[in-house]
């Protein structure tokens, strides 16, 4: 056996197996791989990195939005195509390896251009006739790439509604998360939209299906983590927002709060943050070093003073100082904000701070054609007892 024809078989047989252990492992395998060398993780570094400095080159944030949020369909779509052609190019290879055995016009020359050619048509089950294989190990190959082709058309398809439905779970509470905590979600806000009667209990049951929410972005994202650049309906809400929204509230019940609700915060934080450390080693994102400014000292003390509002912490209301509980709080920071802030910056998703902008405005007050006014009094959520927390 010639060297030319070793080195085609072997080249052949890694490119189709690599291929298939790479769709293998995106696809069919419900859990998180963490081998630096992979196909899917190579053609992602190589498209995000040009695609993310586009980007950041747009300076309005609308246009800029629009654009990031195409990233996550078509590099799908492209990843699908990337597979394709490499399956093709490994048969191809094989078929020069076996010979070139195939029938071919008296015209044409026999050569790699016609073993891609019929490759090609054998992939897609084309079965147009015109060039057909002679040998027998000619047609086990033909064989052989015509049911993967047909197999690897069938994993697709059924691949994009189980995304799809992952996508459509995650968004449901990201939006009913627009009326609990503003647009963007904030702690701050979420608290405040709690000062109503029975808001402890109800805060405790949204803590807990928040958590519920927290285990299935983990299960889903670390299955498939393409779902992580598929961004939000709105520009100002995202799923790494709404997961650092719930951490900081989860942090505070637990640095300042007591009883059932303490406890479910450290079950909701746990999950939490156990999602989005997670996440950042899949995403290859190395934590950042926070320097502690998301949240300065006044608003610290005013988140203090919506706890006692609240009625969720009263060791805020009995004590000025409170050192031990802000040093715990200043310690669960430390547990998720570096790893929060290293996927905000590679994937570009603003998390926001603790307290609101001014002048924010709820997405649902909002249309194409008006703003609705942000006065407490006409909004259907508000008490007309407790108008001004809200």
């Amino acid at each position: 056996m010639a060297a030319g024809t070793m080195i085609a078989w072997v080249a052949g047989l890694a490119v189709v197996a690599v291929i298939l252990w790479d769709v293998f492992e995106t696809i069919i395998l419900p859990r998180r791989v963490t081998r630096l060398f992979r196909l899917v993780r190579l053609f992602y570094r190589w498209t995000w990195i040009p695609w993310r400095a586009v980007a950041c080159a747009v300076r309005k944030r609308n246009r800029r939005e629009s654009l990031l949020s195409y990233f996550g369909p078509l590099s799908l779509l492209a990843l699908f195509a990337v597979w394709a052609v490499g399956l093709i190019f490994g048969f191809a290879l094989l078929h020069y390896a076996a010979g070139s055995a195939i029938s071919l016009a008296p015209n044409e020359h026999r050569g790699y251009l016609a073993d891609l050619y019929l490759s090609g048509t054998t992939f897609f089950t084309l079965g147009l006739g015109d060039v057909t294989p002679q040998t027998e190990l000619a047609r086990v190959i033909t064989v052989l790439e015509a049911g993967i082709g047909f197999g690897f058309l069938a994993v697709v398809i059924s691949y994009l509604p189980v995304l799809y439905g992952a996508f459509s779970r995650r968004e449901a509470n990201i939006s009913l998360l627009d009326a609990r905590a503003g647009s963007p979600p904030t702690a701050a806000e979420l608290l405040r939209r709690h000062t109503q009667p029975h808001s402890v209990q109800a805060l405790e049951q949204y803590l807990h299906d928040w958590e519920t929410w927290a285990a299935e972005l983990m299960e889903s994202h670390l299955s498939y983590p393409v779902l992580c650049y598929f961004r939000s309906q709105h520009n100002n809400q995202s799923w790494l927002a709404a997961l650092t929204t719930i951490l900081d509230v989860s942090a505070l019940l637990i640095a300042y709060g007591e009883g059932s609700l303490r406890w479910q915060s450290k079950l909701t934080f746990a999950i939490s943050r156990h999602a989005v450390v997670d996440l950042a080693q899949v995403m290859n994102c190395a934590p950042l070093e926070s320097d502690g400014e998301r949240l300065s000292p006044a608003e610290l003390q005013k988140l203090r003073a919506l706890l006692v509002a609240a009625k969720l912490s009263p060791c805020c209301e009995q004590r000025r100082e409170l050192r031990e509980e802000d040093q715990r709080l200043g310690d669960l920071r430390r547990m998720y904000e570096p790893y929060v802030a290293a996927l905000a910056d590679r994937l570009l998703m603003p998390v926001g701070d603790w307290e609101p902008k001014a002048k924010a405005v709820d997405n649902w007050r909002t249309s194409a054609w008006a703003r609705i006014s942000t006065d407490a009094t006409i909004s259907p959520l508000a008490d007309t007892e407790e108008k001004e927390h809200f």
